[in-house]
């Protein structure tokens, strides 16, 4: 049946019509993506008995190891977009130093990023820890995992730098990886190693890596885990 010129207009309007509406709601609904750096301090003076908050300060080492984790993030391709720290002592200070190389963030200090002891399989470290200390650290983690990984709140992507501890990243990785969270202590993590995790626009999670610390030379390496010796800078001498 043939068309009349009026209607055939009216019908390819139609047509074209819920395309361009399809179109523009895709735009509006398009979200970014938010990759989150997260960072362990460096080598810290564990011999200190003083306050975490005042004393446990970055060994020569420690400042070594995360001049080195900023060089690398200087390196990438990326813009970011936060820095955020744990307001213990040795976590400030890795931050402090990444600042330097990133002046134009401005560092922000979080207490739930806190390092703490969380809920394991391990029955010495459930007989050892405190309950109190066991569920706070739980609550606080959980609360700071809602708060971080979140999606881009619009289409422009977010790339955050947090710097914080083992226990917290390891506790985090269980969280994206949807596995009993008392499995975190079944990782090792290396001071000032990048874990690396995406959040999606539709809230979906990616641990691109975890414990990375190929910028860090093998003889420079601390760890959690096994028989970790403190190690210390060694400056060779020129002659």
């Amino acid at each position: 049946m043939k068309i009349p010129n009026i209607n055939r207009i009216i019908f390819l309007f139609l047509l074209v019509l819920p395309i361009n509406l399809y179109s523009q709601n895709s735009s509006e609904d398009q979200k970014g993506t938010r990759t989150i750096y997260l960072i362990r301090h460096g080598q810290y003076n564990d011999k200190d008995t003083s306050d975490s908050d005042i004393g446990k300060k970055l060994t020569p080492l420690g400042v070594a190891q995360a001049r080195l984790v900023s060089a690398r993030l200087k390196g990438m391709p990326v813009e970011f977009s936060s820095l955020t720290s744990s307001t213990m002592t040795r976590a400030r200070e890795t931050a402090i130093v990444i600042n330097q190389d990133f002046p134009e963030l401005k560092l922000q200090q979080s207490d739930l990023i806190r390092e703490c002891t969380a809920p394991t399989r391990r029955k010495d470290i459930m007989k050892e820890t405190d309950s109190l200390e066991l569920i706070e650290c739980k609550t606080n983690l959980e609360k700071a995992f809602k708060e971080i990984f979140i999606p881009s709140p619009d289409s422009k992507d977010r790339n955050d730098i947090i710097i914080c501890h083992g226990n917290v990243i390891r506790y985090f990785v269980t969280k994206v990886l949807n596995v009993d969270t008392m499995s975190w202590l079944q990782m090792s993590i290396t001071n000032c190693s990048l874990t690396i995790i995406r959040v999606l626009p539709d809230g979906t999670m990616k641990l691109d890596t975890f414990s990375d610390y190929g910028h860090i030379p093998e003889n420079m390496r601390t760890f959690t885990g096994g028989d970790n010796e403190i190690k210390e800078l060694v400056v060779p001498v020129v002659k």
